[in-house]
């Protein structure tokens, strides 16, 4: 689980974000709960009808620095943004209005961390033009008959190597 120190200050910048959307919009928005129940390579997720800010604990463990500063608002403006104005593209022009003029952050959309500790078993499949690198899910998908993937160059259907990669 996260440091009981790094979850306060997770805490804190998540008030300070709503206080900011509070003042700028003159709302009195309600304060989205948080949980650490993220994972993978997703560093932070927002679900509008719960009002919940879901971290990577692993990521945010890392990176809590560039959680803090980016993507805590990030994930934050998704909510503010869903309850001024209702749904919109997710990274549309009002999320980024929220985040550059209300929060004063970068509107980025990804990350860029290192997820080599949160990265799970990869597998490697061939198309005519490359290698590729499928998770666990895909490769499983392929395996049971579920799901043909296609090279997005080439357009030829991928098939495995029979190399597990990590």
């Amino acid at each position: 689980m996260v440091d009981p120190q790094l979850d306060e200050q997770a805490r804190i910048t998540i008030q300070l974000c709503m206080d900011l959307a509070n003042a700028y919009f003159n709302v009195d928005l309600p304060l989205p709960t948080l949980n650490y129940k993220l994972r993978g390579k997703t560093a932070g997720k927002a679900y509008m009808q719960l009002n919940e800010v879901r971290l990577n604990p692993v990521l945010f463990t890392e990176n809590h620095h560039a959680f803090l500063d980016q993507v805590i608002p990030h994930e934050v403006a998704h909510l503010v943004t869903y309850h001024i104005f209702g749904r919109v593209k997710p990274h549309g022009p009002e999320w980024q209005a929220v985040m550059s003029k209300v929060f004063q952050v970068k509107p980025e959309t990804t990350h860029q961390f290192s997820i080599t500790s949160v990265q799970g078993k990869t597998f490697e499949y061939q198309c005519a033009c490359q290698t590729h690198q499928l998770t666990i899910r895909r490769h499983n998908r392929i395996i049971r008959g579920q799901a043909v993937y296609r090279c997005q160059s080439c357009h030829q259907e991928i098939r495995f190597t029979g190399k597990q990669l990590t």
